[in-house]
């Protein structure tokens, strides 16, 4: 599965990024991972680390049992089992005509009695055909040259919900339907007729070059398709692991639009018009996977393409520039990925060599271990592993344990220690024993004392100037080390400072802090900071942090 690169093309110098305008009202950046390789050039793109966010995923006993509940899935189980002990079939392999009817209304696709539609039949035999392409069934000749087909080893498991033996062959299953669902999207329409008929789809007819050509301009199509899927999909992954619950639909023009629209454009009428090719070209590949859990899918509604006509018999625009209310954008196709769309997907990201993570991953061991490895991790979402870590402890004794882990004056240590006030937060007052008995501690008091006041304690004693100086380098660092040095959200910080009237005493006590950091935090305030008079006081102090140092 091809690592997604949406295209990205910041706004000039001293303009703002406009959203693009789309069928709901939907922010991109909301919806659009935080993790993706923002501000890029096409160049930089190919060589840029694809970084996905972890995902929450039900246990594989559930994820099992939803496998299970698939109706195309649940269809091949039991034309599996009908197969015992043995059932004939022509050379293919495929049913023979008089037990097509009989299979359709095993699987309740067709009245026990009367006449079979033929679609129940075909029905039928796609899932048939999945059942001899997971080995449900296994083909065979008898001593006489009959072709027979019996159930399969991994029948039995499976009927039983063994949840490996499910998942992998669900996972398969999946496989086959995104390959065929590609295979479908990509062939011309003599083509598509051919494969409905029986044939190969791209095999050779008399013509020579053409015949080349012909085929050449399928593998292209083919491929074409496949890495629309593939970016698709990511990006619903993506969504899904930062929506909140509840909100995991996606609007299939949101979903077309975050994999056109450079990011912080605005859609030129050509790039509605591409957004529009591709949600056509993304509804019936949608609906296939639909088929088997993947994604939950309400598709196109046909009747927009009846509404208006384009020009010339073109198909109608199904983007524009017209706000659409929750209804009308319902007709244009809503996607959800479900918990098996997400299992499926990260064992396509994780075979393809990527990091795919999990949410609680990181909160398996102690709190020093939690602390090092969500601030050691490249895709973490911080307040999920502290959540999962805490869930079940005592809070005091957690508290304890997560203060304990915050000290120090390593690299890391300013982030701990505002990863364990943000548990402390989770703990809530429970936690208050704990933070009182480090009041006193030089570097976990001044962040206990404003937790306590914070949490409405009248009884907090203002901390000595020495470790108050401290936490403010100390708050700062970490933001620093977490932000990545964002500007705007720095400035927000430095805005905050206590500098008063008098920034060059400010400073001048603050490049004296015994912290690691406090040369760093005093640059950062001296590059950043909106008043040139308080911007030169910090450099020159930062500069005598630094030869102290």
């Amino acid at each position: 599965m091809a690592g997604r690169r949406r295209k990205n093309a910041g706004a000039s110098p001293g303009e703002s990024a406009v959203e693009p305008v789309l069928p709901a009202d939907l922010e991109l950046q909301d919806l659009y991972g935080a993790f993706a390789a923002h501000g890029l050039d096409d160049e930089d793109l190919d060589d840029a680390a694809v970084l996905v966010p972890p995902v929450k995923l039900p246990a594989e006993e559930e994820l099992a049992a939803l496998a299970k509940a698939v109706p195309m899935f649940g269809y091949a189980l039991a034309l599996a089992r009908w197969a015992a002990p043995h059932r004939v079939v022509d050379e293919f392999g495929d049913l023979v005509e008089e037990d097509r009817a009989p299979a359709a209304q095993l699987l309740g696709l067709a009245p026990a009695e009367g006449e079979v539609p033929e679609e129940a039949e075909v029905e039928a035999m796609r899932a048939w055909s999945l059942a001899c392409d997971l080995d449900l069934v296994e083909i065979g000749t008898t001593a006489a040259g009959e072709h027979v087909a019996v159930p399969g080893p991994d029948l039995e498991p499976a009927e039983e919900g063994d949840p490996e033996t499910v998942l992998e062959l669900w996972l398969t299953a999946a496989g086959i339907v995104r390959e065929l669902a590609v295979e479908a999207d990509s062939l011309p329409e003599e083509e598509a007729v051919r494969a409905a008929e029986g044939g190969e789809a791209g095999e050779a007819v008399e013509g020579g070059e053409e015949d080349e050509d012909a085929l050449s301009e399928v593998e292209e199509a083919r491929d074409a398709a496949a890495e629309l899927l593939d970016e698709a999909l990511q990006v619903l992954y993506e969504t899904t692991a930062f929506a909140d619950p509840g909100n995991e639909t996606v609007p299939l023009g949101v979903l077309a639009a975050l994999l056109v629209v450079p990011e912080g454009e605005e859609p030129s009428e050509e790039l509605l018009g591409d957004i529009t090719d591709v949600m056509v070209a993304l509804d019936p590949m949608l609906g296939d996977l639909a088929e088997l859990g993947l994604l939950e899918y309400r598709p196109i509604d046909p009747e927009l393409f009846d509404e208006e006509e384009g020009p010339e018999g073109e198909e109608p625009a199904l983007v524009g520039e017209a706000p659409l209310d929750d209804e009308e954008s319902a007709r244009f196709g809503l996607v959800r990925l479900t918990p098996l769309g997400q299992y499926g997907i990260r064992q396509w990201l994780l075979e393809d060599g990527y990091d795919a993570p999990l949410v609680g991953e990181l909160a398996q061991g102690d709190a020093a271990e939690l602390l090092r490895a969500v601030c050691e991790a490249a895709n973490v979402l911080p307040d999920e592993e502290l959540r999962v870590w805490i869930t079940g402890r005592e809070p005091v004794a957690a508290a304890r344990e997560l203060l304990a882990a915050a000290r120090g004056d390593d690299a890391y240590a300013p982030m701990r220690r505002m990863l364990g006030v943000s548990a402390l937060n989770m703990l809530g007052a429970a936690a208050e024993p704990a933070v009182r008995d480090v009041l006193d501690d030089p570097e976990l008091g001044g962040a206990a004392r404003a937790w306590l006041t914070s949490k409405g304690a009248t009884d907090v004693p203002v901390p000595e100037r020495t470790m108050a100086l401290w936490t403010v380098v100390d708050t700062f660092a970490a933001q620093l080390l977490d932000s990545g040095g964002d500007a705007e959200l720095l400035r927000e910080l430095i805005a905050d400072l206590p500098v008063t009237g008098n920034p060059a005493s400010y400073f001048g006590e603050l490049w004296r802090v015994d912290h690691p950091y406090t040369a760093d935090v005093l640059e950062a305030v001296g590059e950043l900071h909106l008043d040139r008079a308080v911007a030169k006081e910090a450099r020159k102090a930062a500069f005598k942090a630094r030869s102290k140092g």
